[in-house]
């Protein structure tokens, strides 16, 4: 019983420790969505308040929009192209990581250009626009290089695959359109007779005219019954054998030769 109780207990507890271990998971991915969200929402205004004083205010304050606007857009869009492809390809964890320490760089111009934005002596800012100017076309080259070099490389394998499939599609085609004609069979029975002009058996009987041939139909069915092996007549028919006429008995003419018989010269 003690054994059993304990059993139950341990379960419990089981049970416990794995709904407190999902309610933790589940707590940490809904507050990493909503720190998504929020950090979203606030690159949202943050970029269309860029914009509106990109626009409304001219001078060094719209320069600075506009320097900080740029860097973030080339970063952004070069961050999504690297972290959607190093997805299926492996080769560009080293491009990833380059960005990685680009974007340190990144960072730290952004937060250089916003304490700017809020320092009131213009003509200090003014002399340094052009070194922050600089500094923003080298890490978005750098940055814009990294794109696209991996959209190429993404496009050259798109275009490699669809080179190979293109041509396995042609062979497919091929085979498919070698056919070969199946040979005519021969006919057989009458139609075979006929090809080779033999008369069938009921029309070779019927001759032109409404006749019959001889030899054929049923003559020549009668005609063989009443014959039997070797010549033999059946039993039962009497007629009697026709025998040749004997040569000396026959009328002789003038212009007719005489008879050759054995022991005669020629």
């Amino acid at each position: 019983m003690e054994a059993v109780v304990a059993i139950l207990g341990l379960l419990f507890v089981l049970f416990v420790a794995a709904g407190v271990f999902v309610t933790v998971k589940a707590a940490q991915a809904a507050k990493r969505g909503v720190d998504r969200t929020v950090a979203q929402a606030r690159r949202t205004v943050e970029d269309t308040s860029l914009r509106a004083r990109q626009y409304t205010q001219p001078g060094v304050t719209g320069e600075l929009a506009q320097l900080r606007l740029s860097l973030r857009t080339s970063m952004r869009a070069t961050q999504e192209v690297l972290r959607t492809g190093s997805q299926e390809d492996a080769s560009l964890s080293e491009s990833l990581s380059l960005f990685e320490r680009l974007s340190a760089h990144g960072h730290e111009l952004d937060d250089e250009l916003r304490r700017l934005e809020r320092e009131p002596d213009r003509a200090t800012i003014a002399a340094r626009l052009p070194d922050l100017r600089e500094r923003t076309e080298r890490i978005t080259h750098s940055a814009e290089s990294l794109r696209w070099a991996a959209r190429d490389r993404a496009r050259k394998f798109a275009d490699d695959d669809l080179a190979a499939l293109s041509d396995q599609i042609d062979v497919e085609a091929g085979a498919l359109r070698h056919w070969t004609r199946e040979p005519v069979a021969e006919p057989s029975g009458s139609s075979a007779r006929e090809t080779a002009g033999e008369w069938p058996a009921d029309a070779a009987a019927a001759a032109p005219g409404g006749g019959t041939r001889p030899g054929t139909g049923a003559d020549a069915a009668g005609g063989r019954a009443s014959r039997g092996p070797a010549g033999e007549q059946p039993a039962g028919d009497q007629t009697p054998a026709i025998t040749a006429k004997d040569p000396r008995t026959q009328p002789s003419y003038p212009w007719q030769k005489a008879p050759r018989t054995e022991g005669t010269p020629p």
